[in-house]
């Protein structure tokens, strides 16, 4: 028999416990997934309508902003099913993403600057 007291001998033990997830973590990353989706579907209504009522410049920018609301609705879907996923395992590390958002700004940025460039030299 152990000399060991029955504390000393149980403290190092793990006790593996379920994480409960919140179920508002759960449409926290819903509804940021929709509001992405929301912004694609103004950016889409935007080319569509440069698309139906521009001139030879108004399409090549329409081409850019769909483009880019693609660009952002699969940016979207990706962290959507990263979070969830992360959130499944019970991860603790932060969910937010630096580097995707300033990618997507960059790229709308260079889409209206070459909305302008081409509006007035033309």
């Amino acid at each position: 028999m152990s000399t060991q007291p029955l504390l000393q001998r149980t403290a190092q033990k793990r006790i593996a416990l379920p994480v409960r997830i919140e179920p508002k973590v759960l449409f926290a990353n819903e509804r940021t997934f929709l509001s992405w989706l929301h912004f694609t579907v103004v950016l889409g209504g935007l080319a569509v309508g440069l698309l139906n009522f521009g001139d030879k410049v108004g399409k090549i920018s329409a081409a850019l902003f769909s483009v880019v609301a693609v660009g952002v609705m699969i940016y979207a879907l990706w962290t959507y099913h990263w979070r969830a996923a992360s959130i499944s395992r019970g991860g603790k590390g932060p969910y937010d993403d630096r580097l995707g958002p300033t990618i997507l700004c960059a790229s709308l940025l260079v889409a209206i600057i070459c909305n302008f460039v081409l509006r007035f030299t033309s």
